[in-house]
């Protein structure tokens, strides 16, 4: 949108008060008046003289449109002048939500060097502090002529895109978790196959290869024996986002984490993790206004797309507070496409009802599960002049704290998020579901 050349407020003072002060001068045969107008006047008509006609041309763009959380990138704009009546340029960048700027209002400003072909550059550096998708408004820029006297003000009402991809918490996991049936990878596997781990030696069977036979043990029975190893296989760990709600208040990576930063960073954590040990991994986000689905994979490239849908991620409209009913243990229940003995990781913060339900279902069938639990601490506390909130929270606490002892006994472990080792203890005490035989 190009609103022209208009005349500034001061342009308009400036010819007003000195053409009031002349015809009361000439009138009042007043020369201190006269004195005073002509500055005036002078001005005016020099600004009015020299108003530029040509419009700049004005180019924005973001040097990174996808960045981690906490890091910065830098908006650059660049003005072409060729009127030589433009003297000066000034932008103002506004604040975008989960955002810092360097100047921090988002103004700068330049004088117009007309001997480098009326080519002037601004730049504001922007700090993404929180994941997701938003657009960043384009900033106002401001060109004024001689004086001040007019002004130009282009506004681009089109949005460019900014991506912050979550920053994966610290995490670390000591014990393998429960064993897939995977084709290949880097763990060992609780079945005897080609690998590279001694598992025994036996006699040969056909179809052993040569190169296996144990020669030792072969010479001194007469008969062939072969080394027998463990097969190698990778594990599928499916990662499950509870996007019903966002409980607590997000200050960004600098400050206070509500329940869905730290499920996001959490999720990123574990998928990173398992990723680099060859394992795949897969992402199912629940109760978000659109469908996010990640098949299981691996590889870097793979890691990248989960982080991709992780900052899709926009809550719904469910109501923290209150019961999930929506629940259907038919059409209602989520399809994970795995077979049973994979680890299902679900992080929530375990306030709608049909989060635990579903944690229970996936267990009677057959899947390892673990929830990690991401409400806030001191979520009561956030509103203490509410006092009916706070008692509506309270009351579904003392409901929540019933509700996970229930699926504990179902044998669905459940544990807070503290980073490196928040699965360690759990998983340690999970039964091979592949016994060796």
């Amino acid at each position: 949108m190009n609103t022209g050349w208009q005349p500034t407020a001061a342009l308009v003072r400036a010819a007003l008060f000195g053409i009031v002060l002349m015809v009361a001068g000439m009138l009042l045969r007043r020369v201190d008046l006269v004195v005073i107008a002509v500055p005036l006047l002078v001005i005016a008509v020099w600004s009015t003289a020299t108003r530029p006609v040509a419009t700049p041309d004005v180019a924005q763009r973001i040097d990174h449109p996808a960045l981690r959380e906490g890091d910065t990138t830098t908006w650059r704009i660049a003005v072409v002048t060729a009127d030589p009546g433009v003297d000066d340029l000034a932008a103002v960048l506004p604040m975008p939500r989960f955002a810092e700027l360097d100047p921090p209002q988002g103004s700068v400003a330049t004088a117009v060097d007309h001997g480098a072909g009326g080519t002037s550059d601004l730049e504001v550096l922007v700090r993404s502090t929180r994941w997701g998708r938003r657009g960043v408004s384009p900033a106002w820029v401001i060109a004024s002529s001689s004086w001040g006297g007019f002004r130009w003000v282009s506004n681009d009402d089109l949005p460019r895109p900014l991506i912050t991809l979550p920053v994966p918490a610290a995490f670390d996991a000591m014990p393998p978790p429960a064993t897939a049936h995977g084709l290949v990878g880097l763990n060992r596997a609780s079945r005897a196959g080609s690998g590279t781990e001694f598992a025994g030696i036996r006699p040969f069977q056909p179809g052993d290869r040569l190169r296996r036979i144990h020669w030792p043990r072969s010479m001194r029975t007469g008969t062939l024996h072969v080394t027998a190893t463990w097969a190698e296989e990778d594990r599928h760990v499916a990662l499950v986002v509870d996007a019903y709600g966002d409980v607590g208040d997000s200050d960004g990576i600098d400050g206070r984490a509500s329940s869905l930063d730290t499920a996001v960073r959490a999720a990123a954590a574990i998928a990173e993790h398992h990723l680099h040990r060859g394992e795949r991994v897969s992402l199912q986000v629940l109760g978000a206004r659109q469908r996010l689905h990640v098949p299981p994979a691996s590889g870097a490239g793979h890691l990248r797309r989960i982080l991709d849908r992780l900052t899709a991620i926009e809550p719904g409209a469910h109501d923290a507070t209150a019961h999930d009913t929506a629940h259907d243990t038919g059409a209602g229940r989520l399809r994970l496409g795995i077979d049973p003995g994979a680890l299902v990781v679900l992080l929530s913060p375990l306030v709608a009802t049909s989060v635990l339900e579903r944690a229970i279902d996936w267990s009677g069938r057959g899947f390892t599960v673990v929830v990690i639990d991401t409400l806030p601490v001191g979520v009561v506390d956030d509103d203490p002049d509410d006092a009916f909130r706070a008692l509506a929270w309270r009351i579904r606490l003392l409901e929540r704290d019933r509700e996970i002892r229930r699926v504990q006994q179902a044998g669905v472990p459940v544990v807070p998020w503290r980073g490196p080792g928040s699965l360690d203890e759990v998983l340690l005490y999970f039964p091979d579901p592949w016994p060796k035989k």
